[in-house]
């Protein structure tokens, strides 16, 4: 009589599980895929914090606008005098460091506005080496002491000024509001691409470069260039501005 093999019993739950997962391991499979992508990073989330996330959000205040340089323009000195006071003193011009005030007299044969004070300048405006600068292209052009006006866009030197940042809080107002009370005969701009945004130039648009042409919201005269230390570094910038001087004066300079 043959042998009959006895009958297996059968496997229980957990060996099936068992079996499974070693033919799966047989067959080089050894981690668990998901197609949804799982934060391993997250911590576990409790009933309170689910909570949390059902609540409504909290809707956040805006913040007011920040106040404007320089105030209510309705409180603006209307004269040259009022304004030295008040450019030395307004509490609203938050610029750290020595205040200088412009000078010179209202409807000067020619204004010179510069982007800020030297930072070696002490009692006055241009009274280190960009003075000297400024002094000889006056005495080119045959402007005397008496028939300048000598101004800055900032009451004090600042080592990084945002330009753009200081246009948005309101001191292309201030700049083009000291302007219209200088009245100059001329203006001559040093430092075209930090100024000529404040008097209206889109900064966006090419900066005009060294050339006449017509102040951007007034009808006089400008002529546009360098900033002083940049002329001082460089001899060919003089020499440009030289040149544009003379397109400027018609050669009389």
């Amino acid at each position: 009589m043959d042998d009959v093999a006895p009958a297996k019993a059968p496997l229980s739950p957990t060996e099936r599980i068992a079996a499974v997962l070693d033919w799966w391991r047989a067959a080089g499979v050894t981690q668990t895929f998901h197609d949804v992508p799982q934060d391993w990073l997250a911590p576990p989330e409790d009933k309170a914090a689910q909570a949390r996330t059902a609540l409504p959000p909290v809707p956040v205040p805006e913040e007011p606008p920040a106040p404007r340089l320089g105030g209510d323009p309705a409180s603006w000195p209307t004269d040259l005098p009022g304004f030295a006071e008040w450019w030395l003193n307004e509490p609203s011009l938050p610029f750290a460091g020595r205040r200088l005030p412009p000078r010179g007299v209202s409807g000067a044969a020619l204004m010179v506005l510069l982007a800020m004070p030297e930072s070696e300048d002490e009692a006055e405006l241009l009274s280190a080496s960009h003075g000297r600068l400024v002094g000889g292209i006056a005495r080119a052009l045959g402007v005397g002491e008496d028939q300048l006006y000598i101004a800055s866009a900032l009451p004090s030197h600042q080592a990084l000024p945002d330009w753009a940042a200081l246009r948005e809080g309101g001191m292309d107002a201030v700049l083009q509001h000291h302007v219209a009370l200088a009245q100059p005969q001329k203006l001559l701009v040093l430092g075209a691409a930090d100024i000529l945004p404040l008097l209206g130039h889109d900064p966006a648009q090419a900066a005009p470069g060294i050339h006449a042409l017509s102040a951007v919201g007034m009808d006089k005269p400008v002529l546009a260039s360098f900033a002083p230390d940049a002329l001082l570094a460089r001899w060919q910038l003089r020499a440009q501005l030289w040149r544009a001087l003379l397109d400027w004066t018609n050669g009389d300079a």
